[in-house]
Order: structure tokens, then sequence, then C-alpha cells
């Protein structure tokens, strides 16, 4: 018998099916979006804009731990949707407790090769000797949280295969919710500054985690992370690192992107490196409300996947495509319009604020096509499709940025016209994301599309 969460991937009308799975994870990456800004908003009331730049230098090693977490929440995700969509309930649960088991021993790794390395690391990233105290000091602290960082990240996503995007969206909210109240508290009221706000964001962490695993070990849940359900053979290990690497891989080559153009922005100097972390902070508007839509469909459309269901799955994508379109176009004006208020919350030193204000606008006109492009990415992991996935994922921050970026950084002598790699590749980045889910659906629908042929 089917169970009740599942019910509306299968039978709720497409709007209706839509709209209650991707409110919940837009809800969920504004409150990420506002744990984000949280940091950077409170670090500049302290007008220090080294401690600014510090945390925007150091921001790129806690993205690539959230990476890890995305590893095992999109491809976890994908997999346990078509496994429920299949009927493999217990297959879904072994999946959820691999998952969970690989996922938290990464992150003690993790947590113990920063406390040892912290400060190569923070000159790897981009640290001078005016920010290398700030920034060791953060990280040091952040380091104790990525156990739990990666567990919040992975629940937030996997929660949502089995029909629980309220449940997915309270445990997100819960942690960004605690991180925003302690932030003031910790940085400005205690005087901690970036100590402040790196406890803070362990704290809840810590929190977010917690929440997810007292659901997971209630009667409520269909997933599993009971150490006997934990299973990598039987094609649950490949099936979750098929999907999941790549599109871990475009976090982490953000990342690793944000390493790069830190450092070439280092040449201009601190404020530089500052208004550009600003920058980076309001296109991160538009980009986590649309990658909460496209996130949010990506369940659904797994689910269409395993149970065959062609016409619902194409009637998911092409509404989808519209709301993305919509909201992109909207977001983008609203961001554009707003930069210099926007900024200015954010940083007080003149040169600094030049910096965000022009690099605000800069990253903002990927705005009108980056709806497009993370529904196509989703709808392309939805249908296990690796190695698409794969290409997609390491072409926005990778094979197309940086070659860009490096032409770009030697071409012009300006910061604002550097910062111009990453719209430019965002459109090349759209162009590849169509044409490859062109390619996989006629690939891996093709039985349906003959059948339907024939039927004609």
């Amino acid at each position: 018998m089917k169970k009740k969460t599942i019910d509306i991937f299968e039978n709720a009308p497409v709007p209706k099916a839509v709209l209650s799975n991707i409110i919940p994870s837009i809800i969920s990456m504004i409150m990420v979006l506002l744990y984000n800004l949280a940091d950077t908003f409170f670090i500049g009331k302290t007008r220090n804009a080294y401690m600014v730049a510090a945390v925007s230098v150091a921001t790129p090693v806690f993205l690539l731990f959230m990476a890890v977490g995305m590893l095992f929440g999109i491809g976890g995700t994908s997999m346990i949707s078509r496994m429920l969509g299949e009927g493999e309930e217990k297959k879904a649960k072994q999946t959820s407790a691999f998952c969970f088991w690989t996922g938290l021993t990464i992150g003690i790794v993790a947590m113990v090769a920063i406390w040892l390395m912290v400060e190569p690391i923070c000159h790897l990233v981009g640290a001078s000797e005016d920010t290398i105290e700030y920034a060791s000091q953060y990280l040091n602290i952040v380091a104790a949280g990525i156990p739990f960082l990666i567990i919040s990240n992975a629940f937030s996503n996997i929660i949502r295969s089995e029909g629980r995007a309220k449940t997915a969206m309270t445990g997100m909210i819960v942690g960004n919710m605690i991180n925003i109240v302690l932030d003031p508290i910790m940085i400005l009221g205690l005087g901690w500054n970036v100590a402040g706000a790196a406890a803070a964001t362990v704290i809840s962490n810590v929190f977010s985690a917690v929440f997810y695993l007292i659901h997971l070990l209630s009667k409520r849940s269909m997933l599993s992370i009971h150490p006997k359900d934990y299973r990598a053979r039987n094609r649950i290990a490949t099936g979750v690192m098929a999907i999941g690497i790549p599109a871990s891989l475009n976090s982490i080559l953000m990342s690793v992107s944000n390493i790069l153009i830190n450092n070439v922005m280092t040449q201009f100097g601190d404020m530089a490196v500052a208004g550009l972390g600003v920058a980076m902070k309001v296109n991160m508007i538009v980009v986590m409300l649309l990658l909460g839509l496209g996130a949010g469909i990506q369940p659904l459309l797994g689910y269409c996947f395993g149970a065959r269901n062609r016409k619902r799955y194409v009637a998911v994508l092409k509404f989808s495509l519209g709301l993305a379109i919509c909201l992109s176009l909207c977001m983008t004006v609203i961001c554009y319009a707003g930069a210099g208020t926007l900024v200015k919350a954010f940083l007080d030193n003149e040169d600094a604020f030049e910096y965000g204000m022009a690099f605000s606008r800069i990253y903002i006109l990927s705005g009108p096509v980056l709806g497009i492009l993370f529904v196509m990415a989703n709808a392309i992991q939805s249908t296990g499709a690796a190695v698409p996935s794969l290409i997609l994922s390491i072409s926005r921050q990778g094979i197309l940025y940086m070659p860009i970026l490096f032409v770009f950084s030697h071409i012009f002598d300006s910061a604002r016209m550097i910062a111009m790699a990453q719209p430019v590749t965002d459109y090349l980045s759209v162009t590849l994301a169509v044409i490859l889910f062109v390619n996989t659906y006629k690939k891996y629908f093709k039985d349906s599309m003959d059948e339907d042929v024939r039927q004609v």
C-alpha cells in the first residue's frame, strides 16, 4: 500500500504537486540565505573590513563541506525517490543509512584535518597577512561543526524524497533561526567578532542535525539510519555517488573558483576581496531561491521517472520551467535596482562599497537564465543519468569558468571586467544544460516515446 506521504507525487494535480514541494524547499533556501548573510552582515557592523574579507576568504572552505552534504543529499534523494517509485522500500532504507554513516565519517576526518592544517589552508584560499589571524580563528571553530553540517545538508534533501518536504524545511528553519539569533549576541553583544560568527554557525548546525535525527528515529519516517541497515553494495554506493558526485562537484568547483577569483582579486587589494565577497552574497539571493525551486522538483521528477510516468514528468517539468523563468526575471530586477542598499548593509568602507556595488550588478546579469539552468540540472539528476550530470556539474564552475577567468585575468587590468567571467560562463552553461537535457530525455525515455509512436 502506498504511503500517504508519497500520494502527492503520484496523484495530486501538477501545480499542487510542484508547489507543495518547491515552497518548503524555497523557504529552506531563504533560511540558508539569511543564515549566510547574517555572518557577513553582523561582522560588517564591527566596521572592520578586514574581518569581512577574512570571512569571505574562509567561506569557500565551508562551502566545500556543504558540498559533501550535497553529495549524499542529492545522490541519496535521486536514488531513494526512484526506489520508492519502483516500490523498493527496503533499498531506500539501506540507502539513507549509507548516506548517514558515510557522511558522518567524512565529517569527522575533515574536522581533524582542518585543526591540524588551519593556517596553510587559510593561505591557500587567499588570506593575506592582514586577514590570516581572523580567517584561522573562524575556520578553527567552524571545523567543530563539520560533521553536523554534512548531516544537516544531506538530510534536508533526503527527507524530501519520502514526501516530507515540510519536515525538511522545518529542520533548516530551526538551525538557521538559531544562527540568526545568536549572531548579533555573539558577534556584537559579547564582542567575539569572527569567533562569535563561527560559534553561532556550529551551534545552528548541531540543532539542525539533531532535528533530522529525531525525525529519522521516529515512526513517522520511512527511512533509516540504523547501523544494521547500512549497505554499500547492491549498487547503493555507486547509485548515490553516480548522481551525488556530479551534483556536489558543482559546489566543490564553486569553492575552488571562489578561491581562484579571491586570489586574482588580491592584486587589487583586500577591499576588492571584501567587495567581491559581499557581491557574491547579494547574488546568492537569486541563486538560492532558484536552487530551492530546482531541488524541490527533483524528488517529484525522480518518482515520476521511477514509475515510468512520462506524461506527468513532462507536465511537472513544463510547469516548473515557467515558474523558474518568472522568478528569475523578478529577482534580477529587484536585486539590480536594490544593489546599492544591499551592499551598504554590509560595507561602510567607501572603497569596498564601490567594488561591492560594481561586482553585484555584474554578477546579477546571470539572473534571467539561472532558473532554466537549475531546473535542467535537477531534471537530469532525477533520471539517474550520471554522465550528463557530471558534464554539467564540472562545466559551470570548472571547465567553462576557470578558462574564462584565466583569459579575462590576463586580458583585462580591470577588476570589473574580470568579474564578468561569471555571467559569461552562466549563459554558456544554460545552453549546455538544455542540450544535455534534450539528449538525456530522448535516451532515458526512449521506450516510452517508442510506445507513444506505435499508438499513434
